[in-house]
């Protein structure tokens, strides 16, 4: 964007590879440059794509100290069934929780309906003598010739990553601990992980799901990530490689390799803290984080200015997913991006997704040997996206190929005129991207339309306000390079470590002693993780929570707690914060009920220092002329068809410019739709500010 970095200890270069492209953001702290790269994802060999990615951001691995990496690896794994062939040890006579799961019953009423298929097949299950109690005491000695010949029976079925989970390791581990030392002794080659490295609570289904996730996208993770550290060692690259977690901090190869199933949305969680950063330079509180690339959408919220977090996520959805139990951005996605793929039914149904083109052979638009319209090809034929601008100009797009696309696939056996067909995708894909952020607010209990969205990724802008005016949403805001957005996040991220351990109390009898004592010990591991990286940090900080319920219930929230109210022995501050997280969550409270504690929970975070946010140039209210690149027809519906719309150059705005609705704002990796009668205006730090008309 303005120089090539030219001081090899001051660059930080971070990528995002996505299902679609991968983007790359260099950021040159001597100068406060910030260069971007966006290329095609290579599915075959990702680094390829990080690679030329890096190029087009003006710079080299070798002029890089800090690294920031994100990816789909893990969450493809799971979603595409690609991973390891895996086996499981556990207890005695709980070879099967993993199938039974919890016997719920998400579609009583459906016939057909398939319940979750584990990982991990029941041939490949074996049964280990040993048990603890609930308090972690020895009921059973580990039968370690069992585990031998377990291991050796697993190997000779072709299994390469086993996973171990026996009953109560949370609260006492050695065994879980003596048998990965056996397994990894006689067969050095295996993944091996184990239970309590991933969690440190209760339910036994839960961690049994999340260690054989583990297991099973543990080779695929851990060989694409030694590649990767081979192939910036080969480019001269000698600085820090840190990987984005779920709950977007950050932490190095040696344990992304080992916790891989913590990278599951790594990509993901660097938008939402790229969203917090900016929300935090508006001095906005609540804001829903809306990210729509080439293949999925994504929501997060950042509600009373932090960041909302969950305990776990179901992969693949309520009715046929499998749990994980790890601390994670609570992120919701839907398979619908600028690559999903229209078709239509048996009984003439318009269905959206959740295939993707992806990056081979793409939209058919991309000319790259794709015949199958998607969302991409919809945007083109309403004239959103310009054939000769895409990318700026870089990718070409085949304005008669995604016709043809679409009359063939979609309009024809619809009887639709092409047009009508594409918008048609656009309303089921708005539909669809709606319900992702009502999953995120309306199960919390929170409304939408009281918070402002701030929408990012290649296809965010392009989709953000229809999705917001479905919602009420009143105000959007497009950031500086919308379509790096996850990969600059990366740069706001700090180093993060984060432990859960069940302890039920109840909270009138809880000894804040003990609780101290807990919460020490969590937060001297995290800082001693830490410590190995303590070149790249500022400060330390410790945030605290408990998990809590009232007496009697099954299932608990997650309460953040001011260390102050440990320190003074607050109880009824305590109790408070849960009934107004009880009451946001469910609609009520019961400040007379009795609470209990279920487990308790600490993060230790690593302060990175920040790129700075820079303003942009002050302007007036009408655009410089230089700005204007001319009009085209755009279709919106609202308006009943065509109409000749003004496009604009962002790079070239300044703050204070408002625009009216209908325009377009076009950069080089998106594309910025403003309705008619809705508003824009340029902030300070060069964001789009959107005001959404509400008749």
């Amino acid at each position: 964007m303005q120089q090539t970095p030219h001081a090899a200890s001051q660059v930080r270069l971070s990528a995002d590879v996505g299902g679609t492209f991968t983007d790359v953001a260099a950021f040159d702290e001597a100068t406060g440059a910030l260069r971007l790269g966006k290329t095609l994802t290579t599915p075959q060999r990702l680094v390829e794509g990080i690679d030329t990615g890096v190029g087009r951001a003006g710079t080299r691995f070798s002029s890089a100290q800090l690294f920031l990496h994100g990816t789909t690896v893990a969450i493809n794994t799971v979603l595409e069934r690609s991973g390891a062939r895996c086996a499981l040890l556990t207890t005695q006579g709980f070879r099967d929780i993993y199938e039974i799961g919890r016997v719920n019953r998400p579609e009583a009423y459906n016939l057909f309906f398939r319940k979750h298929e584990p990982l991990i097949d029941r041939d490949r299950r074996y049964e280990i003598r040993e048990r603890m109690d609930a308090q972690g005491s020895v009921l059973i000695p580990l039968d370690e010739a069992q585990v031998r010949a377990a291991a050796a029976d697993a190997v000779a079925k072709g299994v390469t990553a086993i996973a171990i989970l026996f009953l109560h390791s949370y609260r006492n581990p050695s065994h879980e601990q003596r048998v990965k030392h056996i397994i990894t002794e006689a067969h050095p080659d295996l993944f091996v992980t184990a239970s309590h490295e991933l969690s440190q609570e209760y339910r036994e289904f839960e961690r049994t799901s999340t260690a054989a996730a583990n297991a099973y996208v543990g080779p695929r993770v851990r060989r694409y990530l030694s590649e990767m550290g081979e192939h910036l060692k080969e480019s001269g690259f000698d600085g820090n490689f840190l990987i984005v977690q779920s709950t977007g901090g950050l932490f190095d190869i040696e344990e992304a390799q080992q916790s891989c199933i913590r990278m599951l949305e790594s990509g993901p969680a660097a938008g939402v803290i790229g969203a917090k950063t900016m929300a935090d330079s508006l001095g906005l509180k609540n804001v829903i984080a809306f990210d729509m690339g080439g293949t999925t959408a994504k929501a997060g919220v950042i509600y009373q200015g932090q960041v909302l977090m969950t305990g776990g996520a179901l992969i693949g959805g309520y009715a046929t997913g499998l749990p994980l139990q790890i601390p994670m951005i609570d992120i919701q996605e839907v398979g619908t991006g600028g690559g999903s793929i229209a078709h239509v039914e048996v009984g003439g149904a318009l269905r959206v997704g959740p295939e993707s083109a992806g990056a081979q052979p793409g939209p058919a638009c991309y000319g790259r040997g794709g015949t199958q319209p998607t969302v991409t090809d919809a945007n083109l034929l309403l004239g959103r996206l310009a054939p000769d601008r895409f990318l700026g100009g870089e990718m070409p797009l085949d304005l008669a190929a995604a016709r043809q696309a679409m009359e063939e696939r979609v309009a024809r056996p619809l009887s639709l005129d092409p047009v009508a067909a594409a918008d048609g995708i656009l309303k089921i894909a708005t539909t669809k991207m709606s319900h992702v952020v009502r999953w995120v607010t309306t199960e919390r209990g929170l409304d939408a339309a009281d918070f402002a969205m701030v929408a990012y990724g290649g296809a965010g802008p392009l989709h953000a306000v229809m999705v917001a005016r479905e919602l009420r949403i009143g105000t959007v805001i497009i950031p500086h390079a919308p379509g790096h957005f996850s990969a600059c996040g990366m740069l706001f991220a700090d180093l993060r470590r984060d432990f859960v351990n069940t302890w039920f109390k109840p909270l009138a009898e809880a000894s804040f002693e003990d609780m101290e004592r807990i919460y020490s010990e969590m937060e001297r591991r995290g800082a001693d993780d830490l410590a190995r990286t303590s070149d790249l940090l500022s400060s330390l900080v410790v945030e605290r929570a408990a998990d809590m319920r009232y007496v009697g219930q099954e299932h608990a929230v997650t309460v953040d707690i001011p260390v102050k109210l440990f320190s003074t022995q607050d109880r009824d501050g305590i109790k408070k914060h849960f009934d107004a997280v009880h009451a946001t969550r469910y609609g009520f409270s019961a400040p007379g009920e009795k609470a209990e504690i279920v487990s308790l929970r600490s993060a230790t975070i690593g302060m990175m220092r920040k790129p700075q946010l820079e303003p942009v140039a002050q302007g007036h209210a009408e655009p410089p002329a230089e700005a204007f690149t001319g009009k085209r027809p755009v279709y919106f519906a609202s308006a009943g068809g065509f109409v000749e719309t003004p496009t604009y150059a962002r790079a070239r705005l300044l703050a204070g410019n408002r625009i009216a609705g209908p325009a377009l704002i076009e950069e080089h990796a998106s594309t910025t739709v403003v309705h008619p009668k809705d508003s824009v205006e340029v902030d300070r730090l060069g964001n789009l500010v959107i005001t959404i008309w509400r008749n």
